[in-house]
C-alpha cells in the first residue's frame, strides 16, 4: 500500500495528523494509496514557508519567472505520458483523455510566459507640472487553490501557473481522490527553476480547505467544485477579506435546430455528453432539439451511436470511449437520479443500468443513458448528474428552447447547432450564459481568452486564465511622483491644473 505525501518548502513531507484517506483504482475498485489528510498547524507550516520564500520570488523581474515556465512547458512534454498514465490510474479517464486535461494546463503555462507584456503598468508624464503618474501591478503575496477530481492536471495549472508568474507564493489542495499527479507537477516545477517553498502541495478535506480559509496571510483563493461548496467558500473567504474566485456546478444545454446537420449533432453530443464518463463541468447534458420532426430525427441518429460506446480501463487500448467514474459514491449517486428520472416519468431510450464489465465487476463503470421526453420539473434536468447520463428535451419553438438554458440556474456553458447564421448570432447575444458555442459542442475558450460561467455557476468578478488571471493575481498601485526643477519658494498645498 504506497502512503503519499504532501510538498512542502521542496521535499516529499509525510502527514502528522494520523488521518489518510483511500485513493481508489477507479477500474478495480481497489485502494492503490493513501493519502494524508492534513490539519490546521500542517497548513499553517506550509504557509510560513510560503511567505518567507515569496519575498525573495516577487523581488525575480518577471521575464526570468517566465522562463521557468518556458522549462516547465518543455518538461511537461518530457513527461507527458508518465503524468497521463498517473492521472488515469486515479481518476480512472482514458489515456487520450488524461493527455488532452495536461495539455489544457500547458496551454495556460505557454499562456503566462507572457507575463512581461501582460505586467507592464501604466505611466502618464507631465500630469500635472513637474507631475509624473504611473502604475504598477504587484503580487498579492500568498495564494491558494482548491482544485477537483476531474482535471487533477490542468485546473492546479490554470491557477498556479499565472499566480506564481505573477510572483505569488502558492499553497495547492487538491482533490483528496486523485493527488499524485499534482504532487508530480510541483516536483517539475522545482526541476524548471521555481525556488523551493513558491508551490506546495498540502493534501486534506474540510479541515485544510478552513485552514486556507480563516489564515491572514493568505490573500486569495481560487475554487472549482459543487456550487455548494462553492457558495460555502466564496462565503467565508470574502468575509475573511480574501479575494475569492469559485467556480461552481453546470447544466449544459445544447440546442439543435431543425436545419442543423443532425449527423453532426449527433456525433457532437456523443463526445460532449459521454466523454470522461461525463465528469466535465462543460459537458453537454441537456439535448434540446427544436420540433417533434427534429426531435425524432436526433434520437434515431444517437441511438446507434451510443450503443456502440466502449466502455472500459484505460489499460483498454485507444479505443476505449470512456472508463469508470471516480468513485462508488459517485455511482451510486449517478444510478440513484437514473431511477428518479425513471419514477417522474422520463422515457428512458438507452438502458445502460445493467452494464457489466467482465474482469472488473467491481470498478465503479457506468453503462452510457439516454432520457427522452425529459421535462424540466424532473431531478435528472435540475441537478448536475456528472455521469454519462444525456436527458432530451423537446422544445416546439426557437424561443422556448432558449428559454430553458436562460432560465436554469446555472450558466456555465451552451451550444447551438444550425446553418442559420441570424439564429445563431441572436443566441450568442441574449443568451445569459458564460460560455457559448455555435455548432461547437463544449465551447472552452483557448489559454489567451477566460473560463468562468454565469449565474449559479461562479462566485467572483473574474474568470479564470487570460487577461483575468493577472488581475486576479495582482494588485495595482498607482504613483504620483513630483521631481521639482530650479529653486521654489516654499511648499505648495493646492494641486495645480494643467496651463
Amino acid at each position: 500500500m504506497q502512503e503519499l505525501t504532501h510538498y512542502i518548502n521542496g521535499a516529499h513531507v509525510k502527514g502528522t495528523s494520523g488521518r489518510f484517506a483511500d485513493v481508489y483504482n477507479p477500474a478495480t475498485g481497489e485502494v492503490q494509496a493513501k493519502v494524508p489528510l492534513a490539519n490546521a498547524d500542517e497548513m499553517a507550516q506550509a504557509v510560513e514557508i510560503a511567505a518567507k520564500a515569496q519575498i525573495a520570488w516577487a523581488a525575480v523581474n518577471p521575464q526570468r519567472r517566465a522562463r521557468v515556465m518556458m522549462k516547465f512547458v518543455d518538461l511537461l512534454n518530457r513527461d507527458m505520458d508518465k503524468l497521463a498514465e498517473a492521472l488515469s490510474r486515479e481518476h480512472g479517464k482514458t489515456l487520450p483523455d488524461a493527455a488532452g486535461d495536461v495539455q489544457r494546463g500547458l496551454e495556460v503555462v505557454e499562456y503566462c510566459i507572457g507575463a512581461p507584456q501582460m505586467l507592464k503598468g501604466e505611466f502618464t508624464d507631465a500630469a500635472g507640472p513637474g507631475i509624473d503618474m504611473y502604475s504598477m501591478k504587484q503580487p498579492l503575496g500568498v495564494s491558494a487553490g482548491i482544485t477537483p477530481f476531474n482535471f487533477p492536471a490542468m485546473i492546479p495549472m490554470w491557477m498556479f501557473a499565472p499566480a506564481i508568474v505573477c510572483g505569488n507564493a502558492f499553497i495547492l489542495k487538491p482533490s483528496e481522490r486523485d493527488p499524485s499527479v499534482p504532487l508530480m507537477l510541483a516536483e517539475l516545477m522545482e526541476e524548471a527553476g521555481l525556488p523551493k517553498g513558491i508551490l506546495q502541495v498540502v493534501n486534506g478535506d474540510k479541515e485544510a480547505v478552513d485552514a486556507i480559509l480563516d489564515h491572514d496571510v493568505i490573500q486569495s483563493i481560487g475554487f472549482v467544485g459543487s456550487t455548494p461548496i462553492a457558495e460555502y467558500i466564496y462565503g467565508r473567504g470574502c468575509s475573511n477579506g480574501k479575494r475569492v474566485q469559485c467556480f461552481g456546478g453546470a447544466k449544459n444545454h445544447m440546442i439543435i435546430m431543425p436545419d442543423a446537420d443532425m449527423d453532426q449533432a449527433a456525433d457532437a453530443l456523443i463526445g460532449a455528453g459521454y466523454g470522461a464518463a461525463g465528469e466535465r463541468c462543460m459537458a453537454i447534458s441537456v439535448a434540446v432539439p427544436v420540433g417533434e420532426e427534429t426531435a425524432d430525427r436526433l434520437i434515431e441518429k444517437l441511438v446507434p451511436r451510443i450503443e456502440k460506446l466502449k466502455v472500459g480501463p484505460y489499460t483498454g487500448g485507444n479505443d476505449v470511449d470512456y472508463g469508470p467514474v471516480v468513485t462508488a459514491a459517485a455511482k451510486e449517486n449517478i444510478l440513484g437520479l437514473i431511477e428518479t428520472g425513471i419514477e417522474q416519468g422520463a422515457e428512458l431510450v438507452v438502458d445502460g443500468r445493467g452494464f457489466k464489465l467482465q474482469g472488473y465487476e467491481d470498478g465503479f463503470f457506468v453503462g452510457p443513458h439516454l432520457f427522452d421526453r425529459v421535462t424540466k420539473d424532473m431531478d435528472i434536468y435540475k441537478k448536475e448528474i456528472f455521469g454519462p447520463v444525456l436527458s432530451c428535451v423537446r422544445a416546439q419553438s426557437y424561443e422556448e428552447a432558449i428559454g430553458l438554458a436562460m432560465d436554469h440556474e446555472y450558466g456555465n456553458g451552451t451550444a447551438i447547432f444550425t446553418r442559420d447564421g441570424d439564429a445563431a448570432r441572436d443566441f450568442a447575444s441574449r443568451i445569459n450564459i458564460g460560455m457559448v458555442g455555435i455548432n461547437v459542442p463544449i465551447p472552452v475558450p483557448l489559454a489567451y481568452h477566460t473560463f468562468g460561467g454565469w449565474k449559479k455557476s461562479v462566485f467572483g468578478d473574474l474568470n479564470q486564465h487570460g487577461p483575468d488571471a493577472f488581475k486576479f493575481y495582482t494588485r495595482t498601485k498607482t504613483v504620483t511622483s513630483r521631481w521639482p526643477s530650479g529653486i521654489k519658494e516654499g511648499g505648495e498645498f493646492n494641486f495645480k491644473p494643467m496651463d
